[in-house]
């Protein structure tokens, strides 16, 4: 269908679906006639529907987080998937909500319980100004109050539920010890029409160090995180000045080596050997997927499972891939990596 005519059956469609005195033309089953159901019949029409989820599209993560723990949790998403941000904030600034024995956030979720349907029972936040219309995902992160989403979280899905139909929604929830299904059952409440992807990450006290690897865990479960969406740089920095870039390779031992470069950068002193390679000790032991392998300038290999190796020549041997230093010549490979001229320092980040 070419533009034209489509943007005439959409204008069309829209007229038709507004017309209806009788909510004909509530598509998505959210109780108005709006261009929410103008959308859905767009994804029907391009062959998207409720149960045949788009797998890519742009994705937006919506959080709040009162004590900084949900923050972090962002923080760290971000370093591995391509999305925007929106942060929920209240709209009356400096309350305590764990003041006199969490009185003002106790009384905040009470009200929600006892009349969920009420918009004054919602405690209120800051305008977000959203355009939904251009993001197909959504990642709600929030924390636990009393065994249920945090109240302001749950204003902004009140508020926002009707405009998330048919959106791909995936959860994650940090608690310090109590369990989530309350609060995955507060999201589902709140948005009703939501396509819910995958299971809720659960980060509590116990497993919250351990953040990069969860999230490097959940996001590969999700259907619109795709291998261009997730990290696959890496930066080595040499000796506090010259910084080149290479291209990850797909496999356990990277997915190992970025989670730990997710907690902080790894600096390590390389030396030569052999006159083709630069070979170092991280300090650390990663899992190894060793291969066969006649390596060539710029690929860098991990070896033994605690040493890291940057060729500026060619060897054969058995390493696992980590990836490949881009767009330098051999001669410019050798002059940054100090080929034949002693120990360098070099620091590995991905941010």
């Amino acid at each position: 269908m070419t533009k034209k005519y489509l943007t005439l059956a959409l204008m069309s469609l829209f007229v038709l679906l507004t017309a209806s005195a009788q909510k004909r033309g509530d598509v998505n089953g959210d109780h108005a006639v709006d261009v929410a159901d103008v959308n859905e019949v767009i994804n029907i029409m391009l062959g998207k529907s409720q149960s045949d989820p788009a797998t890519t599209g742009r994705t937006l993560i919506a959080y709040y987080s009162y004590t900084g723990n949900v923050q972090a949790i962002v923080d760290e998403l971000t370093t591995m998937i391509d999305a925007d941000v929106v942060e929920v904030q209240p709209a009356e600034e400096g309350l305590q909500y764990e003041a006199n024995n969490y009185a003002i956030g106790s009384a905040l979720i009470s009200a929600i319980r006892e009349n969920p349907d009420d918009p004054a029972s919602y405690p209120a936040i800051k305008p977000t100004r959203i355009d939904y219309g251009q993001y197909d995902n959504i990642i709600v992160a929030a924390p636990l109050w009393w065994s249920q989403m945090a109240a302001l979280m749950q204003t902004f899905l009140f508020e926002n539920g009707p405009q998330l139909a048919g959106k791909n929604i995936a959860l994650i929830v940090s608690s310090s010890s109590s369990g989530i299904s309350s609060v995955v059952a507060d999201a589902k409440r709140l948005v009703p029409s939501g396509n819910f992807v995958g299971e809720a990450l659960w980060v509590n006290d116990r497993n919250r160090a351990n953040t990069p690897s969860l999230l490097t865990d959940w996001t590969a479960t999700l259907p619109f995180i795709t291998p261009n969406t997730m990290t696959n740089k890496l930066y080595l920095t040499i000796d506090g000045g010259t910084q080149l870039t290479a291209t990850l390779a797909d496999n356990v031992s990277v997915d190992a080596l970025v989670a730990a470069l997710l907690q902080s950068p790894i600096t390590y002193q390389a030396e030569d050997y052999g006159g083709f390679e630069k070979v170092g000790a991280l300090g650390q032991s990663f899992t190894t997927c060793d291969t066969p392998t006649t390596t060539q300038p710029g690929d860098i290999m991990l070896y033994q499972g605690n040493n890291l190796v940057i060729f500026y020549g060619t060897n054969n041997w058995s390493y696992s891939p980590i990836g490949k230093i881009e767009g330098l010549t051999v001669d410019e490979l050798k002059t940054a990596l100090k080929a034949n001229q002693g120990k360098i320092s070099i620091t590995l980040s991905i941010n």
